[in-house]
């Protein structure tokens, strides 16, 4: 949590008194007399050029059109050089309260949230959002692992609402929904110039409930309705399985809250089956807790080593890595990525791929580059900012372009619909390979 004070300070207000001699006094009178007429004849021609240069700026260059950097604004309440007017912001208020027809039924508080909200969706980054107290309980509960809802993880992608992964058992994967598919309505709302945090508080719902999904599936040309019933989504984000008895089937579906406890969990086990070879699979993982992701790289990558760079907006970049822990390195392993793969996910990914030179197998990543900082503010709302990129260990910056895996392999409709899984079953001949 970030905190912000606000230091005050009183003005010392200094009184001086001039004595002057009786005898003096007419001498004095007329200086200060010639004095003041000085004065007051530059502040006249002060005014009068500000006054002619501010006319003619208002009509060559209205302050409403003027490019004015953050960092450079100034705010106050009136127009000046690199000002932001924040007057108008009020004036504003005050012709709403006044004017607006429903005025004595307007909730003053949530027009707040809507202002900050606007703010922040001004800046063009989707992952830049404001949670009132409401949807910020819902963002926790989510990274806890437990919310109502169609179970379904979204990102912007090609400037559209974009389904990453629908989770194992949801309501969304027994719809039909799947990495890729794009959301262009929510029931009778288009979706345009929606934010993430927005759309995914329209989908979001009691149990029970039904919500209705306008859908451009992957790989199709035509859209379709999809309904589907909300329901509580319990997320476990740590499965473990053993296939042909010695190759360790992991995955991870999520970083929350406890994702390195049950990975840890998970490593036990391995370690007590003694498995020869390991298939890690990251697909469908739309992320979540850099500092999570960065805690089960530490399992299977030595110490020291670089999982990610962050670089912020001066170009300053720092280095996160790998704490201690390593236990799986050596031990056989290969990794499933697609294109609902994405930041923590991606950040493991590449962590493995260019540490370990683990064979990356599926499709293309999504592509997410950046980090956010959740920060708590006052009455229980919180406020997510983008705060830095991040770069794999050597240096690539993957936004937009995801990571493309070392073996490419596609899954069709058909595979989909006979639940047929060509890439597991390329990275089961891989990693078997590897064993002989």
């Amino acid at each position: 949590m970030q905190e912000i004070k606000q230091e005050s300070a009183e003005e010392d207000k200094n009184i001086n008194t001039i004595y002057v001699c009786p005898e003096k006094e007419l001498k004095y009178n007329r200086k200060i007399f010639k004095k003041s007429l000085t004065i007051l004849f530059v502040v006249m021609l002060i005014i009068a050029s500000y006054t002619v240069g501010f006319s003619r700026g208002n009509k060559d260059n209205p302050s409403s059109s003027k490019n004015i950097i953050l960092d450079q604004a100034i705010l106050e309440n009136k127009i000046s050089k690199n000002g932001v007017d924040f007057a108008l912001f009020w004036k504003v208020w005050d012709m709403v309260k006044e004017k607006h027809i429903n005025h004595n039924d307007l909730n003053a508080q949530k027009m707040v949230y809507g202002a900050i909200s606007g703010m922040l969706k001004a800046t063009g980054d989707p992952y830049t959002s404001f949670f009132d107290p409401e949807a910020s309980k819902s963002f926790a509960q989510d990274l806890g692992g437990s919310f109502e809802g169609i179970g379904a993880e979204l990102g912007i992608k090609d400037n559209l609402l974009t389904v990453i992964a629908s989770l194992d058992g949801s309501p969304a994967q027994r719809a039909g929904l799947r990495a890729g598919d794009k959301i262009l309505k929510i029931g009778e709302k288009i979706l345009a110039d929606m934010t993430i945090d927005e759309a995914v508080t329209l989908i979001r719902g009691k149990k029970g409930t039904e919500v209705k999904l306008f859908v451009l599936p992957v790989g199709e040309k035509e859209t379709k309705e999809v309904a589907i019933i909300r329901d509580t989504i319990e997320v476990k984000s740590v499965k473990l399985e053993f296939r042909d008895n010695d190759i360790a089937y992991i995955e991870i579906t999520k970083f929350g809250e406890n994702t390195d406890k049950e990975f840890n969990q998970a490593v036990k086990t391995i370690l007590a089956k003694n498995a020869k070879g390991i298939i890690l699979d990251l697909r469908n993982n739309p992320g979540g807790l850099l500092d999570k992701s960065i805690l089960i790289a530490s399992r299977m990558i030595p110490l020291g080593k670089v999982v990610v760079t962050e670089e912020d907006s001066t170009g300053k970049k720092e280095n996160f890595s790998t704490e201690g822990g390593d236990v799986l390195s050596r031990i056989p392993m290969v990794v499933l990525i697609n294109e609902g793969s994405a930041s923590a996910s991606e950040i493991l990914a590449g962590a493995l791929k260019d540490n370990q030179n683990i064979t990356l197998i599926g499709a293309k990543s999504f592509g997410k580059g950046t980090v956010q900082e959740l920060i708590g503010l006052s009455q229980g709302a919180s406020v997510k900012i983008t705060v830095a990129k991040w770069l794999t260990p050597n240096g690539e910056y993957i936004m937009e372009k995801g990571i493309k895996p070392d073996v490419e392999v596609e899954m069709t409709a058909d595979d989909y619909k006979n639940n047929k899984d060509p890439q597991f079953e390329k990275a089961m001949e891989i990693i078997k390979d590897k064993l002989k």
